[in-house]
């Protein structure tokens, strides 16, 4: 008979269990768009006139968008006798599900809460029981918890960028500890404190962030510089691409900047440090108690797209039609605090892929 497992319960069994099956029943159109990997996608629809093709003799889960079709593919599995795992809640759930790694900086310890299912990275740094958040996302209760189990006290809070995939958690974290909101100038409609380039945000113990402006995927991108050599650097630079140039319909312009950003403005850091994104591709590996993340010197030498020169870089960059992320101008509103949305009308926003990143290879401009 199956029996209903969580996301928490389903991220364990991923990372512990290397025979289990992912059964995704819904569409091949909705597991295209998105999914988690190496799933087996048989429709529910489809599902009883297909059993020969589920695997027996190995753990076997269940997903789909939110729970229900899931429930239903359960059912059809229970009168053949297959015994399932239904996870509750779907892709839904799974898309706020955290994965936690540490990383101790000297005094500092950086927590990097992944969100697996969306590919988005939320950072902590507490220092003598202070704490600074960087792009906080998903779900609020849950960073709280976080914050709390290590009874850090919530001083600053800080965006990378304007989010276009994800809804930005900033605002609230920031009222509920009554702490500053810094970002840069991307057009927000309620009061941000702004840090020039080069300004030094402290957050306890000697230790701070320097802003580093970084624009190129969106007007007001920055970095920040961890005393300490980490390097916060939102959707300019990942450990498999670069940010994308070309969600406010400017593109040429936007890799520019962005080639100007990566080559000239983090140019003079040291190949050693270590370079923290807020965004990971589905093809990024997540390894349970480790970060993602690898130094810049690592990333100068493996991405072809930080050795072109600036004209080939622009035509690569600015060049690739994809798809926007999912819901794109309802979340980029919200984050502006154009709009007000409910707990309900948040997570459906959610639904989908972050698409934050150029993922062409370089053989699209012949390099």
């Amino acid at each position: 008979m199956h029996r209903a497992i969580t996301t928490d319960e389903l991220l364990s069994l991923l990372a512990s269990t290397p025979e289990l099956v992912v059964l995704d029943v819904r569409t091949r159109e909705e597991v295209a768009d998105w999914s988690l990997p190496k799933v087996l996608n048989i429709p529910v629809e489809e599902l009883a006139t297909r059993l020969d093709e589920v695997p027996l003799g190995c753990p076997l889960a269940v997903v789909c968008l939110r729970g229900r079709r899931s429930q239903e593919a359960g059912g059809i599995l229970d009168e053949a006798g297959i015994d399932a795992l239904v996870v509750e809640g779907g892709m839904s759930a799974w898309g706020r599900t955290l994965a936690v790694a540490e990383l101790e900086v000297g005094s500092a310890t950086v927590v990097q809460l992944r969100r697996v299912g969306k590919g988005c990275l939320s950072y902590l740094i507490g220092v003598d029981g202070q704490c600074a958040v960087i792009d906080p996302s998903g779900d609020l209760a849950r960073l709280e918890a976080e914050i709390d189990r290590r009874e850090w006290t919530v001083t600053a809070v800080l965006d990378t960028h304007l989010h276009a995939d994800h809804l930005s958690l900033a605002r609230q974290l920031a009222a509920r500890h009554g702490a500053s909101v810094i970002m840069n100038d991307d057009g927000y409609g309620f009061d941000v404190v702004t840090a020039a380039p080069r300004t030094r945000i402290e957050i306890a113990g000697g230790f701070g962030l320097e802003v580093r402006a970084t624009p190129g995927h969106t007007t007001g991108s920055s970095s920040f510089l961890l005393d300490g050599g980490v390097l916060f650097s939102g959707d300019t630079l990942f450990v498999e691409s670069v940010g994308r140039p070309d969600l406010e319909n400017r593109a040429e312009e936007f890799a520019r900047h962005l080639y100007r950003s990566l080559h000239e403005e983090l140019a003079s850091l040291p190949d050693e440090i270590v370079v923290l994104p807020a965004h990971m591709g589905a093809r990024v590996e997540v390894v349970p108690g480790e970060l993602v993340g690898t130094t810049l010197g690592e990333l100068r030498d493996r991405l072809e797209a930080l050795r072109l020169d600036e004209a080939a870089f622009v035509a690569w960059a600015a060049g690739q039609a994809v798809a926007w992320p999912p819901n794109y101008h309802a979340i980029v509103e919200a984050n502006r605090g154009l709009a007000e949305l409910s707990p309900e009308e948040a997570v459906e926003l959610e639904l989908g892929p972050n698409r934050c990143a150029v993922t062409a290879t370089m053989r699209s401009v012949g390099g």
